[in-house]
């Protein structure tokens, strides 16, 4: 019996496994393993890459703070005084305005600036006085013009506040135009005042072009388009007009001069030829009233000696950029120099 089922085919059979059932499990055992690896490899790469991220974060966040920091100590050690000491404009004081360099529209003294800074010193009902501290060569007769004929409106506007001029190291051509609208002119005593005259000068090519072998050609419509062209002949017509046109501008200068002055000044036609004198010398021809600086007139004529500055001045943010960049430029110079010592 027990041969019997020993050799029957069919109990054999439920007892013995399978062979390639055997592989598969294997196979996959494997497989499910390899899977496994692979998860755990890029799990980690992601979980790396993430606390990567976060610690560029940081640090972004970190050098961000840090460069905030460091303009703001930049901003307060460069911070215009204007900030950090605000005048107090609602006491009695002498209002000062600047005008300093050229005279023209694309300059700090332009007229729109002069004129607004003139107003708002005018307009305060506790400045006693407005003082003009002029440093300037001259330059646009019109932009000087404009700031003469606001200051008399300004004058008839305010008659009981005087408007001083004080000069300090030159007062001339449109400088003196804006100043001989003031009640009084103070200078130093080596101070440049005058040169009451108009110019307009060039250069002439003609003979050089000949000489290189150049040729001039210029095509115009009108006539007189190209009058005064420096590259052609000059014509007597061409001049004679330009000397009207200075002449006509000169006079126009003189008789504000003589308006503005009056009879405090002395009758010598050299006065209106273009010389400058020192402030001395100004003083015996009628141009200065007196020596004296603004703090002088602030103090024992106007009878405030506080002084308040009026002039129109840039933004802070524009000022504060240009004296950081500067500062900048400054740093990086002195590093230059002391790598090549």
């Amino acid at each position: 019996m027990s041969d019997e089922m020993s050799n029957d085919p069919t109990t054999s059979t439920s007892k013995s496994s399978d062979p390639w059932m055997g592989d598969k499990k294997v196979s996959a055992a494997q497989g499910s393993k390899e899977a496994g690896w692979e998860r755990d490899v890029m799990e980690k790469l992601v979980f790396s890459a993430y606390k990567e991220q976060r610690r560029t974060r940081r640090w972004g966040i970190f050098f961000k703070s840090l460069m905030f920091a460091y303009l703001i100590a930049i901003f307060v050690i460069y911070m215009p005084s204007d900030l950090s000491d605000a005048p107090n404009k609602s006491h009695k004081h002498t209002a000062l305005v600047e005008i300093r360099g050229a005279i023209a529209a694309d300059t700090e003294a332009n007229a729109d600036s002069i004129i607004s800074a003139l107003r708002d010193a005018f307009d305060n009902k506790h400045s006693a006085a407005i003082i003009m501290r002029i440093n300037s060569p001259g330059g646009s007769p019109v932009q000087a013009g404009y700031i003469n004929d606001e200051i008399k409106r300004l004058r008839a506007k305010y008659p009981n506040k005087p408007l001083y001029a004080v000069v300090t190291d030159m007062c001339a051509s449109g400088g003196y135009y804006i100043a001989a609208a003031a009640d009084e002119i103070y200078a130093d005593k080596a101070s440049l005042v005058g040169s009451i005259g108009v110019i307009m000068n060039g250069f002439g090519f003609v003979d050089a072009m000949e000489k290189l072998g150049i040729e001039r050609r210029m095509m115009t419509a009108g006539e007189n388009k190209g009058f005064m062209d420096p590259f052609s002949p000059l014509k007597a017509e061409d001049e004679q007009h330009i000397k009207t046109l200075l002449g006509s501008i000169h006079q126009q200068f003189i008789d504000v001069v003589k308006e503005g002055r009056g009879a405090r000044l002395k009758d010598d036609p050299a006065i209106f030829s273009g010389l400058v004198w020192t402030g001395e010398q100004a003083i015996e021809v009628g141009l200065v009233d007196a020596l004296g600086s603004s703090s002088y007139v602030a103090r024992e004529v106007v009878g405030a000696d506080k002084i308040i500055d009026y002039t129109y001045d840039k933004p802070v943010f524009e000022r504060f950029v240009e004296r950081l960049g500067a500062s900048m430029a400054s740093g990086v110079t002195s590093t230059m120099e002391n790598l090549w010592r």
